[in-house]
């Protein structure tokens, strides 16, 4: 079952509640409010949204994910090289790197990550 597709701000909340969950929902208003700047009732509207779609849990003022952040990441990254790229990944690092030098390190990881896909 693909992740369901997250929209820019809901992903931006979204990384909130994967990166302190689980999470009070106050402490999470707090956060919104900090970070992106949102009033209670847009955080508390957004968090409806995600509960009602499968993504975050409120139970108990106490808020989790039901999706994992690698499970969108990996969906939101496949659906730009298809659609962008018509499904090519070398024409997506070509265009990616856009002269952009790697460090050896980079390099080094990105061959070991190449070399595990193609096993």
């Amino acid at each position: 079952m693909e992740p369901p597709k997250l929209f820019e701000a809901e992903y931006k909340f979204a990384c909130l509640v994967w990166d302190h969950e689980p999470i009070n929902s106050t402490d999470l208003v707090r956060l919104s409010r900090e970070q992106l700047g949102w009033k209670k009732s847009t955080t508390y509207t957004v968090l409806r949204k995600l509960c009602s779609r499968g993504i975050l849990k409120n139970e108990n003022a106490t808020v989790t994910a039901l999706v994992k952040k690698a499970d969108v990441q990996q969906y939101e990254s496949r659906a730009v090289v298809d659609k962008t790229f018509d499904g090519s990944l070398p024409q997506f690092l070509t265009a990616f790197l856009g002269g952009k030098k790697l460090t050896r390190q980079e390099a080094e990881a990105l061959k070991r990550i190449i070399e595990e896909a193609a096993e």
